[in-house]
């Protein structure tokens, strides 16, 4: 295995819950209407310091697509999905952006939700847990 190169954001950014590696900036946020399993997800247009892993089709709330989990690239712990294709034309919008599962944690203590764009921290975490992710809000 080779040096792992770590890509720092400026600024506010979403991070790995787990080793706080950078992940994706606002600025790239497309939507907040996705859900996975575990409770919300959010779809951005780039993310940066992930691995990507294997292509498989998967059946979500909006149809079939063509899939790949994304883990952090410091922990390896899986932090969402991309989409590689779209198998109907009203979801050819989500080829190419990552879906980041939101982490379910407040600032105060460790339960409850994380305030977005209305916090005045620097910085929200991703939630990263082993297993896999499953669907989106339609």
């Amino acid at each position: 295995m080779g040096r792992i190169f770590v890509v720092e954001l400026d600024g506010r950014s979403y991070r790995c819950k787990f080793c706080r590696t950078h992940l994706a900036l606002p600025d790239d946020l497309v939507s907040r209407s996705f859900h996975c399993r575990r409770g919300k997800a959010y779809l951005f247009n780039n993310a940066v310091n992930i691995t990507v892993g294997a292509l498989e089709e998967r059946v979500m709330l909006s149809g079939m697509h063509t899939v790949a989990d994304i883990f952090c690239c410091c922990c390896g712990q899986i932090v969402g999905w991309k989409y590689e294709a779209a198998h109907e034309k009203s979801q050819k919008y989500k080829e190419g952006k990552f879906v980041l599962e939101r982490l379910v944690r407040s600032f105060a203590s460790d339960r409850g939700r994380i305030v977005d764009e209305i916090d005045f921290s620097s910085e929200v975490y991703i939630d990263t847990r082993p297993s896999m992710s499953d669907g989106e809000d339609a």
